[in-house]
Parts: C-alpha cells; structure tokens; sequence
C-alpha cells in the first residue's frame, strides 16, 4: 500500500511526484507481490496539481517528471489499484487512471478542470478516451465538471463503489476473491499482457501531447493568464491568445 500526504487535498506537487515515482522503484524486487495500492490520505485522494507549478519555468520540470511517474507505474510488475475517497481531479484523476483498477468510495467524485486554468489534462487525453471511449473522454476534458463515481462505474472505468465506512475492507475482500487466488509469477506477464495497449498508447502519444501543452500551450497568453486568475482569487480574462 503506498499513502501520499500533502495538505491540502494531496496535491501532487513535484515533491510528492518524485516520492512516488521512487516508491514504485522499489517494489520491482518482490516476487510474491499481487496488489500495489496507491491512495491519499484524509478525507480526498487528491485535487490534482500544484497551480503554481502550473507556471511556465516549474511545468517544463513539472510535467516531464509527472510523466515518468505514469510511465513507472505501468511499469510495476503487479496489479495495481487507485482506493480513492472524496474528491479525485485532474493530476489525481490521471494517476489513478494509470491504475489497472479504481476502487472508489460512494461519495468520491472525478474530474478534469484543468480547462479552467487555461490548460487540459495531458495523461487523461491519452488514457481516458481508451477507457472510456472518445465522446466521453471529449466531455469530461472540455468542460471540466467532475462526475459521481457511479457515473464512471457505469462505463467501466470503475471496477467497484462501496460505501466509504465499509472501502477497506471492502478492497480486501475484493483482493481475496480477485487476485489473491493467483500466482504472483503469472499476474506479472498477465498485466504486463493487459496493460499493452495503454503502454503503446502513452509511449506513441503522450511525448506528442506532452510537446503540444509544453511548446504550444504554454507559450499562450491564456494558459499564463488561467494560472494568474487563479492564485489571485479572480475571474480569468481571456484573450483568446
């Protein structure tokens, strides 16, 4: 089970971003693992970003960084699940779609709002039309309202929704009838078989994505001005630039 911490709403500062990624490092070395957990602590799995590292000088640092963390956690040679309560947006939405499963709480909600600073989601471009399909995946980028987790169950994007008082035990029961059973030797070809088409989708189009939010995006008076807006607790005006 790996726990992040970063008051408040476990933002995934770089900071955070790096303690994950070397958590994941060291789990390559245990044959009997099934499971990897990744959840947030308190009541949220995470608001998603830091805004300021939203900034062009710390983004360019930022978000290549953020990227590998994904592209490591494709890379556990376990199953891996998000458990998430509460609120689960933007950069959190996206780590736990990097999840072979999410685990959600009945209140939890997901979200992309990242379009109201004047940017869009990277990894969730990439992943979300993949396992949500494109027309939702269009929605829930380009207008950023985050959805109940029984919305996303419902496309199966979710494997299960259980009560929040009952969600722990509930993620073992569910490990004790799903994986456990297995050997740990043949679930780490099996995810490796199942994650294929994620793993060449991230590994053909997320540089590209990544290139078109870096060079484009950024250079764009708007995406400047959505960050802006937000740490001065205002209204962004844009210029459509």
């Amino acid at each position: 089970m790996l726990v992040f911490e970063h008051h408040p709403g476990n933002l995934l500062t770089g900071e955070i971003v790096g303690q994950l990624h070397a958590a994941l490092t060291d789990l390559t070395e245990l044959p009997h693992l099934r499971l990897v957990t990744i959840e947030g602590a308190g009541a949220d799995f995470s608001f998603g970003a830091s805004i300021p590292e939203h900034a062009p000088d710390a983004i360019a640092r930022v978000l290549p960084a953020t990227h590998a963390l994904i592209t490591a956690l494709l890379d556990v040679p376990a199953a891996t699940a998000a458990v998430v309560r509460g609120r689960c947006l933007g950069g959190g939405f996206e780590l736990a779609l990097a999840c072979d499963f999410i685990l959600a709480g009945d209140t939890a909600t997901f979200g992309l709002p990242e379009i109201a600073l004047g940017v869009f989601p990277p990894v969730a471009s990439v992943l979300l039309p993949i396992k949500a399909g494109a027309a939702r995946s269009a929605s829930a980028i380009l207008s950023g309202n985050a959805k109940p987790a029984d919305y996303w169950e419902r496309f199966g994007v979710i494997e299960a929704v259980e009560p929040d008082a009952s969600l722990a035990a509930a993620v073992d029961g569910w490990f004790s009838r799903t994986l456990e059973p297995y050997s740990a030797e043949t679930l780490r070809h099996a995810v490796r078989a199942a994650r294929r088409p994620i793993v060449e989708a991230v590994a053909r189009d997320l540089p590209e994505v990544e290139r078109l939010y870096l060079q484009d995006l950024m250079a764009s008076e708007d995406a400047r001005e959505g960050t802006r807006a937000f740490l001065e607790k205002r209204h962004a005006r844009w210029k459509d630039r």
